[in-house]
């Protein structure tokens, strides 16, 4: 990023903690040597890793599960003309644990989904990167301008 190309570069933590406040980002993976993007409910574990529950046999376990993925979370508000994004990158698991799978069933996301067999994935948090749009003459809501 440039000085002056509207944005901020945001550091480990605070991507970690804007992606904190958001339940929704997008699974960024290869189906069929093309990209593909799915958006999915998650949580942030405290060490930063991505945990997804879906359908255990989707798609998406499938094409996942072993790759090095990329994860997406935005806030933007198009009226200010401003906001965020980051995105953590790293390796995708199922988590095949029995003992991990049932405590993750009691504690873990809820799936919007439901499925009869569900599985855990997990993405590690390799690097984990993010800017924030700073147009619209504002930073996390303050007026610059004042």
């Amino acid at each position: 990023m440039y000085p002056s190309d509207g944005f901020r570069e945001l550091g480990r933590q605070e991507c970690l903690r804007l992606m904190g406040t958001v339940p929704v980002g997008r699974v960024v993976y290869t189906r069929r040597a093309l990209p593909a993007v799915l958006p999915v409910n998650f949580v942030l574990e405290q060490d930063g890793s991505v945990l997804l529950r879906t359908a255990a046999a989707s798609e998406l376990v499938r094409a996942i599960d072993g790759a090095v993925v990329a994860f997406e979370t935005d806030d933007i508000d198009a009226v200010r003309q401003a906001g965020w994004s980051v995105v953590v990158t790293g390796p995708a698991t199922v988590v095949t644990d029995p003992a991990e799978h049932a405590r993750l069933a009691r504690t873990g996301p809820v799936s919007w989904v439901p499925a009869t067999r569900e599985a855990f994935v997990r993405i590690g948090p390799e690097l984990v990167t993010g800017r924030e749009l700073v147009g619209g003459q504002t930073l996390y809501g303050v007026d610059l301008t004042a």
